[in-house]
This record gives C-alpha cells, sequence and structure tokens, in this order.
C-alpha cells in the first residue's frame, strides 16, 4: 500500500537511514540503540513480524539492553502475546529491579488478567521507587477500583492523571488517519474499543474527562467518541463529558447525556413503560441494612420476594452479583459485597422448558438491531465465558439459528421489544442482555453502553459466530466513518 501520509512517509525515510547507518558500521562499534530503534520503528510502521525478529536477535547479543526488553515486551503486548510480554518484562526486572518502567508494563498485563494482587505489588514497587511515577498512580488506582476502594482509587486517580489526562496513541497507517477524541473515566465502566478503533485507520487521542483540567490543549479532531458507558459508576467523568461535549462542533457518538439515563434504576423505572418488556424492579439500599437483623423485614414491607439478587453498583462480568435464594441467606450475602450501597434487583426466571438459562445480547449501532451472541447455562448467572456452549452442540446450533434469523427466533413481541428499548435509550452505540419469557415477553436483564463485542478464538467450533460478530465491528467502523465525514467538513 502507498505511504501517502507525511509521518508515515517520516517514518520509512528514518528507518532507511538507520538501516544504512547500522550496514556501514565498522565492526567494534556498538550499534545496539540504532538497531533497538529500528525494530521499534518497525513495529510502529506495522511490520509486527520484522520487528519482532529484530528484537530477539538484539536480545540473543545484549540479554539485558533495558530498551530492548522494554520495547520488546510493548510489540509483544501490542500483537497479544501477552504471556510472553509478560516473561519479557519479568526479564527486565530481573536486571533493572530498581527501574519503575517495567514493573508498571508487567502490572499492567497482570491487572488486566485480574491478578489484583501481584499487580498491586509491583505497582507499589514503582512508586517506592519514584513516589510521582503517574503511571504507576494511575494503575495501583485501577486495581483499587476493581477491589471496591473507590475513595483510594480517587486519590491515586488524581495523582496518576494531573496533567496527564490527554494522551494520543500510536498510529501505524500508512495514510491520513481518522482522528478522534475517545472520552473515558478514570475508574473504569467504559466501551471496550480495541476491536473497532484499529491503530492503522483512526488516530485515537484518549480523553479521562474525570481529571481533565480546564486549560488542557486538545489536539484537532474529526469526531468524539464518548466511551463512557457506565452510568452507575462514572457520573463525575459523564458530567465532564457533557461539559466538553456541549461545546464541540464535531459530531460526537454516545451522547454523555443519553448514558447518563441508562443507570440500572433509572433503566428499570422508564423501560417497563415499553410495550412487552418485563424489567426487574430495581433500588438502592444500604448494605448494612440489609446485613444486619432487620434487613428481611425492610425488603417484605418493599414487596420484595426470595430469590432476589443483589449486585455492587459499577462492577460487569458477573463481579460482585449474587443471587440470594432465602431470608437466611441475606445477611451474609449482603456482607460479603464491597461498597455503601448494592441493588436490589427482582429474580426474573429466564430458564426455558430444558431448565437452562437462557441470556440474548443484541447490540444496538447507529440505529440498527444486531444479534450478538446466546448463552445457555445450567446457572442462573449466564456469561458467555462461563455458559455451557463449548461443550453442548445443541446450544451451539440454537445460538446458530438465533444469530442467522433473529426475528424468527425471537418472535414479534420481543422484537418490538428490542426497538423501543432502542429508541428509549437513544444512543448510537449500545447493548441489550435479556430473555424471553414463555409468552414472548423480554425479560430485561441490562441495557446499556458497556457491552463487551469479544472476537472467538480459532477453534473451529467457533466458525459460526464469526460473521455475526464482523457485522457488528464493521457497523460500528462504517458508523464511526460515517459521522466523522461530517465532521470533517465542519
Amino acid at each position: 500500500m502507498r505511504a501517502d501520509w507525511t509521518p508515515r512517509r517520516a517514518q520509512e525515510a528514518r528507518l532507511r537511514r538507520l538501516e544504512d547507518e547500522i550496514a556501514r558500521a565498522v565492526p567494534d562499534r556498538d550499534t545496539i540503540a540504532l538497531e533497538v530503534e529500528r525494530a521499534a520503528l518497525l513495529g510502529a510502521l506495522d511490520r509486527r513480524q520484522d520487528a519482532q525478529t529484530a528484537f530477539i536477535a538484539i536480545l540473543r547479543k545484549a540479554p539485558s539492553h533495558f530498551s530492548a526488553l522494554n520495547e520488546f515486551g510493548a510489540l509483544l503486548t501490542d500483537m497479544g502475546a501477552i504471556d510472553a510480554a509478560c516473561r519479557v518484562y519479568a526479564e527486565a526486572i530481573l536486571h533493572h529491579p530498581d527501574n519503575p518502567m517495567p514493573h508498571v508494563n508487567l502490572a499492567n498485563l497482570l491487572l488486566r488478567a485480574t491478578r489484583y494482587g501481584e499487580a498491586r505489588d509491583h505497582y507499589e514497587t514503582a512508586l517506592r521507587i519514584d513516589p510521582d511515577h503517574a503511571p504507576a498512580h494511575q494503575g495501583l488506582g485501577a486495581v483499587l477500583a476493581d477491589l471496591g476502594d473507590r475513595d483510594g482509587a480517587r486519590e491515586h486517580f488524581r495523582i496518576g492523571f494531573r496533567g496527564h489526562a490527554v494522551s494520543t496513541l500510536p498510529y501505524r497507517g500508512d495514510k491520513q488517519p481518522i482522528s478522534l477524541l475517545q472520552l473515558v473515566s478514570s475508574g473504569g465502566g467504559n466501551i471496550p474499543s480495541a476491536l473497532f478503533l484499529d491503530d492503522t485507520r483512526f488516530l485515537t487521542t484518549v480523553v479521562v474527562t474525570d481529571h481533565l483540567e480546564p486549560q488542557a490543549a486538545l489536539p484537532p479532531h474529526r469526531l468524539i467518541f464518548n466511551a463512557i458507558g457506565d452510568a452507575d459508576l462514572c457520573e463525575p467523568a459523564l458530567e465532564a463529558a457533557c461539559r466538553l461535549t456541549a461545546q464541540a462542533t464535531v459530531p460526537v457518538i454516545n451522547d454523555p447525556r443519553a448514558v447518563m439515563k441508562t443507570g440500572r434504576i433509572g433503566n428499570a423505572e422508564r423501560l417497563r413503560a415499553v410495550p412487552g418488556v418485563v424489567a426487574p424492579r430495581t433500588i438502592a439500599v444500604a448494605r448494612d441494612l440489609l446485613a444486619g437483623s432487620g434487613g428481611v423485614n425492610w425488603i417484605a414491607e418493599r414487596g420484595f420476594e426470595f430469590p432476589l439478587l443483589l449486585r455492587s453498583p459499577g462492577y460487569h462480568t458477573g463481579r460482585n452479583f449474587v443471587r440470594v435464594a432465602t431470608a437466611e441467606d441475606l445477611p451474609a450475602a449482603a456482607a460479603g459485597l464491597p461498597g455503601d450501597q448494592v441493588l436490589l434487583i427482582q429474580y426474573l426466571d429466564a430458564r426455558g422448558l430444558d431448565g437452562n438459562a437462557r441470556k440474548y445480547r443484541v447490540m444496538m449501532i447507529d440505529g440498527r438491531l444486531y444479534p450478538l451472541h446466546l448463552a445457555i447455562s445450567e446457572q442462573w448467572k449466564v456469561h458467555y465465558f462461563s455458559s455451557d456452549m463449548a461443550d453442548q452442540p445443541e446450544h451451539r446450533l440454537e445460538e446458530a439459528k438465533f444469530l442467522e434469523n433473529m426475528p424468527g427466533v425471537l418472535g414479534d413481541k420481543a422484537m418490538r421489544a428490542l426497538q423501543g428499548i432502542r429508541d428509549a435509550l437513544g444512543l448510537d452505540y449500545a447493548g441489550i442482555d435479556f430473555g424471553v419469557g414463555r409468552s414472548g415477553e423480554l425479560m430485561l436483564f441490562e441495557a446499556n453502553a458497556t457491552m463487551v463485542i469479544a472476537k472467538p478464538n480459532d477453534d473451529p467450533r467457533w466458525s459460526y459466530r464469526r460473521g455475526a460478530i464482523d457485522s457488528v465491528l464493521n457497523a460500528v467502523i462504517v458508523m464511526i466513518e460515517r459521522k466523522a465525514a461530517r465532521g470533517g467538513r465542519r
């Protein structure tokens, strides 16, 4: 492909100069620094296999070279070779224990794998070495937020993002990129965007809105993608995003004002008015009240019955979300959750005639509905990664039918309910998790912008899913490009 973007041409020219200088170097000259720069530049130019080969050659000659280890770890992370990247960063720590950077880099990968204890140890080690290390504060804040220590997280975020709330990601394309701002929250609750914000197509500047300083300069951009999705967790970030987008002269994807209305309590109240939707009663309650002796009576007075669900706000993928079968189970269940408040949620029985629970996920992209997956499980808490799909061919066949013919599988009542939810939410990017009742009604579990689009691995059992997932991802990319084109003309 022709390299017709000026910075790309400059990178190509620098690569040629490096290769010429390395080739002409006298035998005794140390060229490691030049070789590391060349290998990193190959990665920046999206020649990742060449870059990997170059780094391996360098480390054979200089196994403890810090820049080579650090840059190689970053390359492997970008390539998705996370285990290999962890090994490389561990080697960097072994040879350079007093440098905070490899501790932070390894901790970031451990955090991604939810290995919180190990990640915390490395972030804290980095801060003992350099108490002002911003990425270590940011990472430790993320660990504490996930562990439920929101106050501790806020303090580390305050330090870590001070002067660092705006960062532009590397761009590896060879033509003029589509430049956009991606608005995020420091404490999580953001839309996972890696699969569609391709770094060979989009030049992305990430803005941590809840720590953005008023005087901070933002680079030119053609679009704002508001990736802040969890209204229950991200209120300060969404309020900041509202202020920022109110002054915008470019298109905004997922207006933060609309996102702010998608908290679980608010959704339950407004979406139950949509014809065909059964939304669970949901209220917030002090956790200590439910853990105490008067909790059962308090629940009964408000018309809730067992079994019921308890959830700590701001967590996803089933974390800190429990089913309480009987009154006797309530105190221990409430005591085991983090936070001062929990959500008390009516239990909707999504089991079919076969006794299995089903959870459908449909994505709403630019006003259209796309089937994403169907998870079937013997357990009430259904997530695709923990469901019975891999070992049950008949479940995969049922999912394939849903992906191929969503209206035929769901029926008219549920389809009209989905359309009503789409219209009520008014979001450009969102998802709906739901079951289908025996009379065809839609049993709402969740509807918001934080839904994950995850690609399956290369196992041939998942071949039937790839077309539907690619359709959703393509729809997101087409939406971004269409709206950016409008912004480019302003």
